[in-house]
């Protein structure tokens, strides 16, 4: 999910601080397209993961990011996103379940670091509750309300292989798709973009 207001740099003892910066996959990739596995082994390569996560979606100043965004068909998703009282929530999840979304259904602006630069009003429930683990297999379950619920249920979306736009309908849905195939990156065809930084 796309950036609404971050920091320009963040400080060691954030996550990401010793991962690598993966290139993006673009809408028209197909690890974007299908539903993500099981984490099955809970061990240094899946917290390299998450660090190498982290470390992209802070270059490309982001909100939240799935393993498939990078190319990984992992059901791992990474977090630093505030809510709508402007408090941070900062974490990931392994193995992630969308139990609960409700609340009032609103519709609001929503990015995503697959199609970069643009943004749709995307209908959204306004609290979402979802269940995993950590990189250690510990059981956690994360709340949502607001900018935050927007996201969870965002990342969710990524790794059962669904995008923003996919939720959108009519002349909505017909924008948002005219407008990724006039984006500079469409060329392409969703092939891994670099993240600067």
């Amino acid at each position: 999910m796309r950036d609404r207001t971050l920091e320009p740099m963040r400080p060691r003892t954030i996550p990401g601080s010793s991962g690598r910066i993966r290139p993006l996959r673009l809408l028209g990739d197909p690890a974007l397209s299908g539903p993500c596995q099981e984490v099955t082994a809970f061990d240094g390569e899946l917290a390299r993961l998450i660090e190498d996560m982290y470390a992209t979606m802070y270059a490309a100043r982001g909100v939240g990011l799935a393993a498939n965004q990078i190319g990984v068909p992992l059901r791992v998703f990474v977090y630093d996103c505030p809510d709508d009282e402007d408090r941070r929530h900062l974490g990931h999840l392994v193995n992630p379940r969308l139990v609960e979304a409700d609340g009032p259904v609103v519709r609001g602006p929503e990015g995503c670091l697959s199609l970069p630069g643009l943004e749709a009003g995307t209908p959204r429930h306004d609290r979402a509750v979802v269940s995993g683990f950590s990189a250690s297999g510990e059981p956690r379950t994360v709340t949502g309300t607001g900018f935050f619920a927007r996201c969870l249920q965002h990342e969710c979306d990524h790794l059962d292989g669904g995008l923003y736009i996919d939720r959108l309908t009519g002349l909505r849905r017909r924008r948002a798709l005219r407008a990724a195939a006039r984006a500079p990156w469409a060329a392409d065809g969703g092939r891994a973009a670099a993240v600067g930084g």
